[in-house]
């Protein structure tokens, strides 16, 4: 049996994967754990649980509610909210875990459950792992001590924490947003009512689409994974941008006045140039993942910013910002983490923030963006090869000199091995896109060949 916890909790087909049992299993395990790593102390245990609005998350919640309140957690409910909205009331509230069901972009049949440590903090892997065990001894028979009479956790709602929330995104901007029209694209997901509220309380006109979810229509051809619907209604409301989020809100991307994409490494990069700007941006430094365009990289260079690359993943630009003291961080797909306000990445600070800068500057988002190109980017994914042996195959490492030789100072070349599959995925970058296919392509037969 494989293990349980992916790179961002445990995820699965709701009731097939992941199931009422497995929810009540692990949130029992969870609060064992976190109990033995000495988070839970001289007082009773308490825990911030949300969802997103997918129907499946209705019968999940009861069951790793029942699960905490069986261990002896006190429970506090928030109901359909941003993962970063739970990570952040789990540490303003003083709770010691938080747990949000949601499986993020993924289509509405999968759900998930992620945890978080006392401060509204991600685990560590060593943590999910002694939760995982200890999910399997129960599974398998471990008896642990079950609290009963006013021993058992208390259930109530904490429907303050919507109000919470949204004032902690308006009070951490550095400006309003007044004169500004903004369509949010929600992904009828666990934004739809507080991005819409943020961006009105800021002062930004707000017009909305993707903001009715009904259990079942969570990023279904709309938000962050489908930019088409939110493209087309900046154009048509004559709007300067558009901010589209995932189905849990904890990424953004965008669109400008004209109805262009803004991905993840152009939202880095005015972030980091207003941050710079404002003096908070802690030693002239922003993180971000290996599969970052090298336009971001040029960009941030001719800019005097530093850029750190990490393994792919948000939680892992979020251990290097917390090891390195760091305060911007994110990957191109729009997670972005500003560690001065937020624990995880968070979509809606993410526009704020970024609709922040076009009001203060008085620039469009398209002339903001445009500090940085974006670099042809082919990416080719080669199956049924050995991916133990790319690091140390001497045709493979020859080809890839070659390659780098042959772009130059503006191309780049990325081989990563797939997590879970067979296979090699070939990234190119470069200034010209035919050069970028051609050498994609050599280099993935060379793979083929070396590794075949």
């Amino acid at each position: 049996m494989g293990r349980l916890f992916g790179t961002d909790g445990v995820r699965g087909v709701a009731n097939a994967d992941l199931t009422a049992e497995l929810a009540l299993g692990l949130s029992v395990a969870a609060a064992h754990v976190l109990a033995e790593a000495g988070t839970f102390e001289d007082h009773r245990p308490v825990a911030v649980v949300g969802r997103d609005p997918r129907a499946s998350g209705e019968f999940l919640e009861s069951a790793v509610v029942a699960g905490l309140a069986s261990a002896g957690v006190d429970v506090l409910r928030v109901g359909v909210l941003p993962t970063p909205a739970v990570a952040y009331l789990t540490g303003a509230l003083g709770a010691d875990l938080g747990v949000m069901l949601s499986a993020s972009h993924n289509p509405m049949p999968d759900n998930g459950i992620k945890f978080f440590a006392r401060g509204g903090h991600k685990l560590a892997d060593e943590l999910e792992d002694r939760i995982e065990s200890r999910y399997r001894g129960h599974a398998s028979g471990d008896a642990w001590d079950r609290p009963t009479g006013a021993g058992v956790g208390r259930v109530k709602d904490y429907a303050e924490g919507f109000d919470n929330y949204v004032a902690h995104l308006v009070g951490v901007l550095p400006n309003r947003l007044d004169g500004l029209k903004i369509v949010i694209d929600g992904a009828h997901g666990a934004a739809a009512r507080v991005s819409p509220e943020a961006f009105a309380r800021a002062g930004a006109e707000v017009v909305t689409i993707g903001t009715d979810p009904d259990g079942l229509n969570i990023n279904d051809g709309c938000g962050s994974t489908h930019l088409e619907k939110l493209r087309a209604a900046v154009v048509e409301h004559g709007a300067d941008l558009g901010v589209a989020h995932d189905g849990d809100a904890d990424r953004c991307l965008a669109v400008d006045e004209a109805g262009n994409e803004v991905d993840g490494d152009q939202i880095l990069a005015v972030l980091a140039l207003g941050m710079r700007d404002a003096g908070t941006l802690r030693q002239n430094t922003v993180v971000a993942t290996v599969m970052s365009n090298l336009g971001f990289k040029l960009a941030l260079e001719r800019e005097g910013i530093e850029l750190v690359r990490t393994a792919v993943g948000d939680r892992y630009v979020l251990e290097e910002m917390k090891a390195q003291g760091f305060a911007l961080g994110g990957e191109q797909s729009g997670h972005v983490i500003v560690l001065d306000h937020a624990t995880t990445g968070d979509g809606t600070l993410t526009g704020l923030m970024l609709a922040a800068r076009v009001a203060a500057t008085g620039r469009s988002l398209s002339e903001l963006a445009g500090v940085m190109e974006r670099l042809p980017q082919v990416l080719i994914n080669v199956p049924d090869v050995d991916k133990s042996r790319v690091a140390t195959s001497a045709e493979l490492s020859a080809a890839v000199t070659d390659a780098e030789r042959e772009l130059g100072a503006t191309g780049r070349v990325l081989l990563r091995s797939s997590g879970t599959e067979p296979l090699v995925r070939v990234m190119v970058e470069a200034a010209d896109l035919e050069q970028a296919k051609a050498v994609a392509g050599r280099l993935a037969d060379v793979v083929k060949s070396a590794l075949g």
